[in-house]
């Protein structure tokens, strides 16, 4: 394939950047063969600078083999000492891809960047403080997590190790793995005195990635510190909600759950989970120019992927959702920056190659503030755990349309193909069954099948839709299951 999924959605995300100042300053981290960097350097050009880094000898002998056989220029640099000389030179062309081999932490620390991808074997949480440290203002600090297993809570004790949070497994698992990335990469930031905000979060089944930008100030950092905080997971129907803000000790948190487990179950029904990242998980503005971009490349295999996290981010069902052509990309703006686009020209807008003016960056903290209180809501639920006993199955598309109807936002969500994200409370939501569009003839019949907590979604089979390029799903016998509690 030309990229794999997770370097279809980073190399999406850099040209968005790049459209908006250029030359960028950009670091793979972890170059391995050097694939992704050269794929940046290729199809963005004149507009990005690369530089790819591995500490290890053979993958800095391959980068480089790599990178003659692109007909790409090389400048190596394999000591820390010269890289004061090597920025000094200020001749390199456009053609060049530096080549480092240092620690990761190392060339971090020495050096400036406006993006950095982080993607090590496993955890990324060794290197954030460092990412942080020198990344540009309104820059982007992308990372892929392979550490699943602790981050989807088969290993607890890794996850506690390496994020400092506690979680157990639930039905939205996947979210919660990428809400406890984002806690760690925020408390990483704000060591620095920088905020975040969330430009895209996904997790398959094989990594978590995560893709932030970058607000430089104490102000900023406190705002996204505040939005660290804990859940309250019930383990009984999975109802779940963020603990209430303040410091004040409750007498019964269990009160703060929508659902009543507690009061008709004797002991205790609920878990705290976290700390973990409550903000939004996406910006829709960036998801649809990442689209835009996807297009322009030709990158068939990562758009109905980002039309179904543009769907989810605005939390509208999809017959709402209009893919943006080229042309309506005059019309995009986020975090007060304007977008370069065929119709209208940025120039008055932007200094090219400099930090953004003091208007742009007072006018982006007015944005954020108006943005977020829009957010999505948190959390989803899967349709099939929450069924009703005994009652036919819903379809999933006049499911989302039922709870639409009824005034609540709703949408799919790619986290779980099968999960709905709505701000409808549980109890709606198993109305819905009762009282939508359930007595249809040719449902499906959603067979009792009680499953451990570990087999939900396991074998979940992606297919394609061909009307709206979202991902369906085929559960395997026994998966199309029920709380046991129930």
């Amino acid at each position: 394939p030309f990229f794999s999924l997770p370097r279809q959605l980073i190399f999406c995300a850099l040209a968005v950047l790049a459209e908006e100042r250029k030359p960028i300053e950009c670091l793979d981290a972890f170059g391995a063969t050097g694939i992704m960097g050269l794929q940046w350097a290729k199809h963005l050009q004149s507009s990005v600078k690369v530089t790819i880094n591995d500490c290890n000898e053979n993958s800095v002998t391959m980068i480089k083999e790599n990178c003659h056989l692109n007909k790409m220029k090389v400048k190596l640099n394999t000591k820390e000492e010269d890289h004061v000389e090597a920025m000094g030179d200020g001749e390199e062309s456009t053609d060049i891809i530096e080549v480092t081999k240092m620690d990761a932490n190392v060339i971090m620390h020495l050096r400036a960047f406006d993006f950095i991808h982080l993607d090590p074997y496993g955890t990324s949480v060794n290197y954030l403080d460092s990412a942080f440290r020198n990344v540009r203002n309104l820059g982007i600090v992308s990372l892929t997590s392979t550490d699943i297993s602790s981050l989807y809570a088969k290993a607890q004790h890794v996850a506690l190790r390496h994020y400092g949070g506690t979680i157990v497994r639930t039905e939205y698992y996947r979210e919660l793995a990428a809400r406890i990335v984002i806690a760690a990469v925020t408390r990483a930031a704000a060591r620095c005195n920088k905020g975040i905000e969330v430009l895209l979060a996904v997790a398959l089944e094989h990594f978590v990635l995560v893709v932030v930008r970058v607000l430089r100030g104490p102000t900023p950092a406190d705002d996204s510190a505040k939005k660290i905080r804990y859940l309250i997971h019930c383990q009984w129907c999975e109802e779940r909600i963020f603990q209430k803000e303040g410091n004040m000790l409750e007498e019964n948190p269990y009160q703060q759950l929508p659902c009543d487990c507690h009061g008709s179950m004797p002991g205790k029904t609920a878990v705290v989970l976290g700390p973990l990242w409550s903000g939004a998980l996406f910006n829709t503005g960036f998801l649809r120019r990442m689209l835009v971009e996807a297009v322009q490349y030709g990158l068939d295999e990562t758009q109905p992927l980002l039309k179904t996290l543009v769907s989810e981010a605005e939390c509208t069902t999809l017959k709402h959702f209009t893919t943006p052509s080229a042309g309506d990309e005059n019309k995009q703006e986020e975090c007060g920056v304007y977008i370069k686009t065929p119709k209208a020209s940025t120039e008055s807008y932007l200094v090219p190659g400099k930090r953004k003016t003091e208007e742009v960056l007072r006018s982006a903290v007015k944005r954020q503030k108006a943005e977020h209180s829009a957010e999505h809501p948190a959390f989803y639920y899967n349709i099939h755990r929450h069924s009703i006993k005994g009652m036919n199955m819903p379809k999933l598309n006049k499911f989302l349309t039922y709870l639409s109807d009824a005034g609540y936002r709703v949408s799919r969500t790619h986290f779980d193909p099968m999960g709905v994200r709505t701000n409808a409370p549980l109890a709606q939501f198993k109305m819905g069954q009762a009282e939508g569009p359930v007595h249809l003839p040719g449902e499906v019949q959603v067979e009792e099948v009680p499953a451990a907590a570990d087999d939900k979604g396991e074998d979940t089979e992606f297919l394609e839709d061909d009307q709206s390029g979202v991902a369906a799903a085929v559960f395997s016998h026994g998966h199309t299951a029920h709380c046991a509690a129930e």
